[in-house]
């Protein structure tokens, strides 16, 4: 791609949204105009997955391309947490400013902060944030929405910070702060309950993870979170335009994740409750940055990818009535499990390309991970990797733009407790691993079992018929190739 024609590209991660969630999927009861009509203008896949059913590790695939197995520190983090990718590491921001591109990262982080050499000091600057990856500018919260602290970070400080109100984070079971509210000291500060978990510092009205002292100027409000970071990537956007230099901007929004707090204008937007509203809130953010795009006039030169990090969760620790309420409406759409889940539901996520470059649009059935992005961008920048390091990472440029209805043979993914599951053509393989096979406070099957289970997606899509005794020659054969990815060097 030449100099001159250089597309603008925009990533947006939702945050535990699954595979049904949104009306161009197949929902009908959440209305997702601004989406379905990305889903018009672009390619929408039916094969595309996460390489985890939990965030953090999905974060970490996207941006290196590697599988979440090659970084033993790749698992759900604390608040507080060190950085788990390294300076050195090649990442996706790094591809494109080397490009010539202006990068931004707006919204949810969640793979750490500062280098580990000690606890962060949240009231100084940080020695390893996404600056040091590859992004030039960043505003981010540093972890979740459930997590303290209940705060964001811009570049390398805490934004509004006051320097006589420090911030004090601790992660021990027992709270070492006498003089904060708390979940189970002060129930009478509570706008939301926690049914698990979640009963730590109170921020805000809701119960978190974890301890939190001071900061009251720096703390966020959660029904401003949404537009926030929509504003924040909006100014990115117009400041890339005034620059009159393409941009790379990852737009990791904080929904449908719990605590779902909406703006006043998206309460009562859905028949069901808060979790239909922020996915409403959500899709109504992508449709103003649509809006800012054809006003600057960028939207025809600008290729905007839209996934999820995992599948749907309904009760994910706070009682806020989406089970209740829910309905007819199936999360994961015909897939069985959710979040955490080594079943299609875990990892098959909602996947839409919209670029000037389509060959076609409409549905594509490619299989596709999305730790290929690295190298498929990498193509598409014209940029000669050589040895990167981004070693699962496959070009699927040609399937991102519709010319390739095949995509990848093969890509692997893990569940919450990294048991492993290979997609190979018409077969899904979960290979034998311990644990419960089901999760009773987030009512979801895990698909965890010590026997081999096999799956044709062509015709059981919502993996309900074990055939891996009738083909023990496709489970081996899968089990080796299993563990040769896991073997391979990286």
């Amino acid at each position: 791609m030449s100099k001159t024609n250089q597309r603008n590209v925009i990533i947006v991660y939702a945050d535990d949204l699954g595979f049904g969630d949104l009306s161009c999927y197949g929902s009908h009861q959440i209305p997702t105009p601004n989406l379905d009509r990305l889903c018009g203008e672009g390619l929408r896949f039916t094969n595309a997955y996460s390489t985890s059913a939990v965030c953090t590790p999905s974060r970490y695939s996207i941006l290196t391309g590697r599988y979440p197995f090659r970084n033993d520190r790749a698992h759900i983090l604390p608040g507080d947490a060190g950085c788990i990718l390294s300076p050195d590491l090649d990442t996706l921001p790094k591809l494109f400013r080397k490009a010539g591109y202006h990068t931004g990262i707006v919204g949810k982080w969640h793979l750490g902060l500062g280098d580990g050499s000690c606890p962060i000091d949240w009231n100084r600057e940080i020695n390893l944030t996404p600056l040091d990856l590859g992004f030039d500018e960043s505003f981010i919260f540093p972890a979740t929405a459930d997590r303290v602290p209940c705060v964001y970070v811009e570049g390398r400080k805490v934004a509004n910070l006051d320097a006589e109100d420090p911030i004090e984070v601790s992660y021990e079971e027992e709270c070492p702060f006498d003089d904060i509210p708390t979940y189970h000291r002060n129930p009478e500060l509570l706008e939301m309950r926690s049914s698990h978990g979640h009963d730590m510092s109170i921020v805000g009205g809701i119960g978190r993870i974890g301890y939190m002292r001071g900061g009251k100027k720096a703390v966020w409000k959660d029904e401003e979170l949404a537009e926030t970071f929509l504003s924040r990537a909006l100014r990115f956007i117009r400041d890339s335009r005034e620059r009159q230099q393409p941009f790379f901007l990852y737009y990791a929004l904080h929904q449908p994740h719990v605590p779902r707090v909406p703006s006043p204008r998206f309460r009562g937007a859905t028949a069901l409750g808060p979790r239909g509203d922020v996915i409403a809130e959500l899709d109504w953010c992508v449709g103003q940055v649509l809006e800012e795009l054809e006003r600057l006039e960028l939207l025809g030169n600008t290729m905007i990818l839209f996934s999820s990090d995992n599948g749907p969760v309904l009760d994910d620790g706070y009682e806020d009535r989406a089970y209740e309420l829910n309905g007819t409406h199936r999360a994961a759409g015909p897939l069985r499990g959710g979040k955490y889940s080594k079943f299609d539901g875990g990892t098959r996520i909602p996947f839409i390309v919209s670029s000037p470059d389509l060959a076609h649009r409409g549905v594509s059935q490619a299989l596709i991970s999305q730790a290929d992005l690295y190298a498929s961008f990498a193509h598409m920048l014209g940029l000669e990797e050589g040895q990167s390091s981004a070693v699962d990472s496959q070009d699927m440029y040609a399937a991102l733009i519709g010319e390739d209805p095949v995509g990848r043979d093969e890509l692997m993914v893990e569940d919450v407790t990294c048991g492993k599951m290979l997609r190979r053509g018409n077969w899904a393989y979960l290979s034998p691993s311990e644990g419960a096979p089901f999760m009773a406070d987030v009512r979801i099957e895990t698909g965890l079992s010590m026997d081999p289970q096999l799956y044709n997606m062509d015709y059981d899509i919502g993996q309900q018929t074990n055939v891996a005794w009738d083909y023990e020659d496709v489970v081996k054969e899968m089990e080796e190739r299993i563990r040769k990815i896991l073997s391979s060097e990286g």
